[in-house]
């Protein structure tokens, strides 16, 4: 675990650092902070910035697209959790890859869900042309950034308050304009749908950026920005100033600290991910002290429901138990990680429970599937599993999803796999989520040729042998979690020493 604790923390450093340093002094001598020096002035001092999709598209592009040139995430601003998208300038001149949109539409996702205010720090030279195909067109193209804005704006009475920091062109002047309030940074920021080349070869006209999409043109003649700044510092401290017009938020909660030290976090899991440990070394690490009741504890015991307390909030805990267990008397041993028919249920109720009680859920992910085989089949595990499945699709408490090792076959799913519109989902660096595991998968795929040569007893032919190896490299790389992360099948990777503060952060958003 501490090896790949390091291993993506110099990952995440490098993306961190966007187009590199020339390009940070080029935004300097331009009189602008970064993205994410922006960010950090906004939020409040010493607060936690939750950033979302900072892997996504980190292995494509030949490395060209960190974080997809576009920062986000969920921070407190006046003490207020606030969505964040912050378009990074030194990436291409902030232009949108296709993986830029679903970054942004994610993160106006989570501000629709948790019903958070979102703040636009707009810096975009556009749509990056040469993968338009990817962004303009379709239901998740870049029109649906707009189609959320709408939404947020006239239907969910969500408020959006958009800086205009620097470009932005042509469509993407579309996301401020359809914000409550639009801020624009003098001399340093243009708003348009063409800039002035565009419009000398459109219509003829000669003119300067400044009189077609300046500040002061927007702000004076046209009416279409509310406000001028000086420079981006007094632009934060506007949206700081509009984020205190909304009213006081609640007052933090304050819960007693967890029965154990988070720092045996890293030595719970084993390194061979297919061995078992005892989850209850996790949730004593994470949750308030003296606050833990177990639901049903004697009964399938291979999953765990509980009532609990994260920083003084009450909260339903779902977890998956690994190892041999004990089952009812009489019966044979609960293979951990496993869903049955009885633990199907049991879970179905305890989610039942809590969405009539207003219990936000969080998920515990370390499962391996449901049960196979002629006892489970004829004692209904199907039902028992649309009964799981369905009561927490339509539970409408927040759902907070961590995946500790394995998230596998339609287990992920029924544990409110991210298809189900989890308000957040993390993984830590060992989360392997996939159909199958490699063995698995060799044995789905290869299993009659393998049978056939070994029942002739002769060894398997090389091209075979190929394919099998190439088949479980793959699997490899599927369940890699920093590849599940770069194509956003979870919000954030996340050190379990800080998973605590997260869920925390991450529940407070959710009950804002």
């Amino acid at each position: 675990m501490r090896d790949l604790v390091e291993q993506l923390a110099v990952l995440e450093d490098r993306l961190r650092h966007g187009g590199g340093a020339a390009k940070i002094d080029k935004q300097h001598r331009d009189g602008k902070l970064t993205a994410r020096e922006r960010i950090a002035a906004l939020i409040d001092p010493g607060s936690l910035f939750l950033e979302t999709g900072l892997l996504i598209a980190y292995d494509k592009y030949d490395g060209q697209a960190p974080a997809a040139g576009v920062v986000t995430g969920v921070a407190r601003v006046e003490n207020r959790p606030v969505v964040i998208v912050a378009n990074d300038a030194t990436v291409k001149a902030g232009a949108w890859w296709p993986e830029t949109i679903h970054k942004i539409l994610r993160a106006q996702e989570i501000a629709m869900k948790n019903r958070l205010p979102i703040i636009y720090l707009v810096d975009s030279a556009g749509v990056n042309l040469p993968y338009q195909d990817g962004i303009f067109p379709g239901q998740y193209g870049a029109a649906r950034i707009f189609y959320y804005n709408s939404l947020m704006r006239r239907r969910l009475k969500i408020p959006q308050i958009a800086a205009v920091m620097g470009m932005c062109i042509a469509g993407g002047a579309y996301l401020p304009a359809l914000s409550d309030v639009i801020i624009m940074v003098e001399k340093t920021s243009f708003m348009g749908l063409g800039g002035p080349n565009l419009v000398k070869g459109a219509t003829g006209q000669q003119t300067d950026a400044e009189s077609l999409g300046g500040a002061t043109m927007h702000t004076t003649v046209s009416g279409v920005a509310h406000f001028t700044a000086t420079d981006d510092q007094d632009c934060l401290k506007q949206i700081r100033a509009r984020v205190r017009d909304l009213g006081a938020p609640r007052e933090p909660l304050h819960g007693e600290m967890p029965a154990l030290s988070a720092e045996g976090l890293y030595e719970v899991l084993p390194a061979d991910h297919r061995l078992p440990y005892d989850v209850e070394q996790i949730t004593a690490r994470l949750f308030d002290a003296g606050s833990w009741m177990e639901f049903q504890p004697h009964h399938a015991p291979e999953l765990l429901c509980a009532n609990a307390r994260l920083h003084g909030r009450p909260v339903g805990v779902i977890a998956n138990r690994r190892g041999f267990l004990k089952g009812a008397p009489g019966s044979k041993p609960r293979l951990g990680g496993i869903v049955y028919t009885e633990s199907a249920r049991k879970v179905a109720y305890f989610v039942e429970t809590a969405e009539r009680l207003g219990t936000p859920l969080i998920y515990l992910q370390d499962v391996s599937g449901f049960m196979v085989g002629v006892e489970a089949e004829q004692g209904g595990i199907i039902r028992a599993g649309a009964d799981m499945v369905e009561s927490m699709a339509c539970a409408t408490v927040p759902k907070i999803v961590l995946t500790l090792n394995h998230a596998s076959g339609a287990g992920y799913y029924a544990m409110a796999g991210q298809g189900f519109d989890p308000n957040f989902t993390f993984g830590w660096p060992t989360a392997r989520i996939g159909v199958m595991e490699g063995d698995a998968a060799v044995q789905a795929v290869h299993g009659p040729e393998m049978a056939k040569y070994k029942a002739a007893g002769q060894p398997l032919p090389h091209e075979i042998e190929e394919r099998i190896a190439q088949t479980r490299a793959n699997y490899e790389l599927w369940l890699d979690a920093k590849h599940a992360a770069a194509r956003g099948h979870v919000d954030a990777l996340i050190d379990p020493l800080k998973t605590r503060d997260i869920l925390s952060f991450a529940l407070e958003a959710c009950t804002a």
